[in-house]
């Protein structure tokens, strides 16, 4: 399978637990491997044919914008779930697994300096009747 990723995808956003975090905001980073077929794209060397960054970029940074969830676990979810069943396609071929790793880089926790990952990975495969989750 081929992959597309994205890394350091930055935005800032109303996810945490703390009532502060839901006010305040945060920071947040997000990187993405994408698998989909790229056989056609590879010889067409045509955008409509390949999956457009573009949106994927523009959907995470709207999600992580107006979301506002208490739990990394539910946005990187949300995420995943944005990308393997867009409204509107954003890839052509679809994007058949994605993994999802998103940063919380200054997590309000006292006497820590570090980071908080999350990694998620999320597939589907077509059915009999439709895309179903693998």
């Amino acid at each position: 399978m081929d992959s597309i990723h994205l890394n350091g995808i930055r935005c800032y956003g109303y996810t945490g637990v703390l009532p502060e975090e839901q006010v305040l905001g945060q920071w947040f980073e997000v990187d993405l491997t994408l698998e989909l077929d790229l056989s056609t794209a590879s010889r067409s060397d045509r955008l409509e044919d390949t999956l457009d960054y573009r949106s994927v970029i523009g959907t995470v940074q709207h999600m992580i914008k107006t979301s506002k969830f208490a739990l990394l676990e539910r946005m990187a979810a949300a995420i995943a779930d944005a990308i393997l069943y867009p409204d509107s396609p954003i890839a052509s071929p679809p994007v058949q697994r994605v993994c999802v790793r998103l940063s919380k880089p200054a997590a309000p926790i006292p006497d820590f300096g570090g980071r908080i990952t999350i990694e998620m990975v999320r597939s589907r495969e077509m059915g009999r009747d439709g895309w179903v989750d693998k």
